[in-house]
């Protein structure tokens, strides 16, 4: 679809001020920065040498600094263990300005850290620490109590599904039911395991591998795009799925709609770390600002073609989203 440069400047002013649930795995992303100048005498691979490091909020954090970076409130609801990377990312998130009530310490594992080791622009190595066990019963309870305590001023809820054992079937059964009951918009950025459990959400995000393994077909043209995209809205019954594809844009699937493919604005893709949290975060404010579906698609799409231009796990802010979408009408 087509947007007037008048309607989205209305959106994106609007935008801000939305307080957005973002529920699921919370992590560290650390990046070690270097230089390769030569190959290790001990093995046939690249001897970094680190200039530099820097550690960002990741996965479902990564998400809520999206939110915020737009001028919507995240609540983040996630769970961390009893160490220093879950003190140093709750320290980052808070620096934000990102409410961090929902961290909840689980002295059972540890905090989720991803290391990164990038030289010349380029990733060598990802390292991660984490343990991939079920949350409790007891943490499921604590959780669904804090979104009680806030459901009056949702706009919106984000589950950020990074298999790590935060969405446990029983949590994702309660989430859709309490954002059904209370009309609240549900969003999930989906993971292979639980995909078969996202079944009447307003909006499912995979990207087009992730949609062709839950479908059972891989989607390899537009005849295979339509086949999953409307097989999966007939065996889960959301209202959407919006399925990215990279370098082909992305492809919006609603009930008793028309299919919308969007081609992508992305100019230069540098890194696509990050840029699944930047489209369902833009995407759920942009719903919370009044868009419709087909609107909070382009929208999505445009702050995507925004962090894919720049390495490590960017953000979306409010003013360069509002510097693409005005620039692709000038260009």
């Amino acid at each position: 679809m087509t947007m007037t440069k008048e309607r989205g400047d209305s959106i994106i002013d609007k935008i801000g001020g939305h307080e957005i649930a973002v529920i699921g795995d919370v992590m560290l992303d650390e990046y070690l920065w270097g230089q390769v100048d030569r190959i290790s005498p001990e093995a046939p691979v690249p001897v970094v040498n680190i200039k530099g490091e820097s550690s960002t909020p990741g996965g479902a954090a990564n998400v809520a600094a999206n939110i915020i970076g737009l001028g919507d409130k995240p609540l983040i609801v996630g769970v961390v263990g009893n160490d220093n990377p879950a003190s140093l990312l709750d320290w980052l998130l808070r620096e934000k300005g990102i409410d961090t009530d929902g961290l909840i310490i689980d002295n059972q594992r540890p905090t989720t850290v991803k290391t990164r080791i990038v030289a010349h622009n380029q990733q060598v190595v990802r390292a991660d620490r984490e343990t991939k066990s079920d949350i409790s019963h007891e943490l499921e309870q604590q959780i669904m109590a804090l979104l009680h305590d806030r459901k009056k001023n949702l706009k919106g809820v984000i589950i950020s599904d990074y298999g790590k054992g935060m969405i446990t079937k029983n949590l994702l059964e309660q989430l859709i039911t309490f954002c059904l009951s209370h009309e609240i918009f549900i969003a999930v950025d989906p993971k292979d395991g639980n995909f078969p459990r996202y079944k009447k959400v307003s909006l499912i995000t995979p990207n087009h591998h992730e949609a062709g393994r839950a479908f059972g077909k891989a989607i390899e043209d537009e005849a295979t795009l339509y086949e999953v995209g409307n097989g999966l809205m007939e065996r889960l019954d959301p209202l959407s799925i919006l399925v990215t594809r990279g370098e082909k844009g992305m492809a919006l699937f609603q009930k008793d709609k028309d299919v919308h493919l969007i081609p992508t604005v992305a100019k230069t893709v540098f890194d696509v770390t990050g840029a699944g949290d930047t489209v369902i975060a833009s995407f759920v404010s942009a719903m919370a600002a009044g868009a419709s579906l087909e609107e909070a698609t382009v929208i999505s799409n445009q702050a995507a073609g925004v962090v894919v231009g720049e390495v490590g796990t960017a953000v979306i802010t409010k003013d360069s989203l509002l510097e693409t979408f005005n620039g692709s009408f000038e260009a």
